[in-house]
C-alpha cells in the first residue's frame, strides 16, 4: 500500500523503538547526565556511515543529527552554498565568530542568483520527497545502538508553511524527541502552530548577536518564543550564551522544563572566540554538575567549534573526557 507524506507522518516508525540505544555495548550517560554530540562537529565528513563510525569510536550513544546530513543520505541535491567542509558557520576558520564583514559576505552569497536557484531546487525536492527515504537513515543509528534524539533543522524566513510542515514530518519519520533550529524570533511564531499540531518540542538555538532583537541571544528572546507555544523551547548553547554576557546556570534553573538539549562549548565573554575547553569563560563543569544534581534528563551535546590541534574525532574525544572528569 502506498501512503501519502501526511499519512506517513502519523504512522512512521510505529514498529521502531525510540530506545534503540538501550542495551548498547557503549554508553555515554555519565552519573545520570546524558552526553552526546551534534553531527555538525564532524562537518568535514560527507558520509553518514563515517559519522556514525566516528560517534561509536568516541564512545557516545546519543546524537543530534544535522538536517543536511539526513537529507543528503535521503537523496537530496547536494548543498552548494554552505561554508564548506572544515569551515566555521561564517566561512572563516573554525573557532572564529563571524565579523560584520563576514556576515555581510555570507548574506550576499546566500542571496546570489545561483544560491537562490539551488534553494528552489532543494525546496522542490523536499515537497516531492518520499518519507520512506528517511527510514534507512534512522535504521543506521538503530543498528549502531545510537539514540537519534534530535533533528537539527535550521528553518529561516524563506521557509514556506509547506516546508515547515515537511520538517516536522521528517522529524516524526526519524523518530526524534525534538527538533532544534537556528532561526529568528519571528520564525518561531510561525513554527509554533506546527509544534502544537505535531506535539513536538522545538528547541531554539541562540548565538551572541544581541544587537538584532530578532535573533536568539538573550533570555528575553527565548522567553518571547516560548510564549507562542508550550512546545516552543530552548536548545541552550552555553558557550554562545556566555559570549552574549548571559548566565546559563540561571537560565537552566529558571527554564529547565523547556530545554530540549544543551550545546557544550567554551567561549569568552563579550563576543569572544571559541576556546579549547577549560580556557574560556563558560562554566561547563558547573553546568554539568547542575544537571547531575538536579537530575535533568535532556542531553548535553558536544559541539566542536574551536580550532583544535588535531582532527575532529580526536578533539571530540577530548571534550568527552572533559565531561567525564567534570562529572566524576
Amino acid at each position: 500500500m502506498n501512503y501519502t507524506r501526511r499519512e506517513m507522518g502519523h504512522t512512521a516508525l510505529a514498529a521502531l523503538s525510540l530506545s534503540g540505544a538501550k542495551g548498547a555495548a557503549h554508553s555515554s550517560n555519565i552519573q545520570g547526565v546524558q552526553i552526546g554530540v551534534i553531527t555538525y562537529s564532524f562537518r568535514g565528513m560527507t558520509s553518514l556511515d563515517d559519522i556514525i563510525r566516528a560517534i561509536v569510536d568516541i564512545g557516545l550513544n546519543e546524537v543530534e543529527l544535522m538536517s543536511a546530513t539526513a537529507e543528503t543520505a535521503a537523496g537530496a541535491p547536494p548543498a552548494r552554498f554552505g561554508p564548506g567542509p572544515g569551515r566555521g558557520p561564517s566561512g572563516g576558520p573554525p573557532g572564529a565568530p563571524p565579523s560584520p564583514e563576514q556576515r555581510a559576505a555570507m548574506r550576499a552569497r546566500m542571496n546570489s542568483p545561483e544560491a537562490q536557484q539551488a534553494r528552489e531546487e532543494l525546496r522542490k525536492w523536499r515537497l516531492a520527497a518520499s518519507l520512506d527515504a528517511f527510514k534507512p537513515v534512522r535504521q543506521k543509528f538503530v543498528d549502531a545502538a545510537i539514540d537519534l534524539h534530535l533533528l537539527c533543522f535550521n528553518m529561516n524566513e524563506s521557509f514556506t508553511d509547506d516546508e515547515i510542515d515537511y520538517v516536522f514530518q521528517v522529524a516524526r519519520t526519524l523518530g526524534v524527541r525534538a527538533i532544534t533550529t537556528s532561526t529568528q524570533v519571528t520564525v518561531s511564531k510561525r513554527v509554533a502552530p506546527f509544534a502544537d499540531k505535531y506535539k513536538l518540542l522545538v528547541g531554539y538555538h541562540g548565538h551572541d548577536n544581541v544587537q538584532d532583537h530578532n535573533e536568539f541571544s538573550t533570555q528575553e528572546s527565548f522567553e518571547t518564543a516560548m510564549s507562542y507555544s508550550k512546545y516552543n523551547g530552548m536548545n541552550l548553547d552555553i558557550g554562545h550564551f556566555v559570549a552574549a554576557n548571559e548566565d546559563p546556570l540561571q537560565m537552566l534553573e529558571k527554564h529547565h522544563a523547556r530545554v530540549t538539549n544543551l550545546h557544550l562549548k567554551d567561549r569568552k565573554k563579550s563576543h569572544g572566540p571559541n576556546m579549547a575547553w577549560g580556557q574560556g569563560d563558560t562554566p561547563i563543569r558547573e553546568v554539568l554538575q547542575l544537571m547531575k544534581k538536579r537530575k535533568f534528563r535532556f542531553p548535553a551535546n558536544i559541539e566542536y567549534e574551536y580550532r583544535g590541534e588535531s582532527d575532529p574525532v580526536s578533539e571530540v574525544k577530548k571534550c568527552f573526557q572533559f565531561c567525564k572528569d567534570a562529572l566524576g
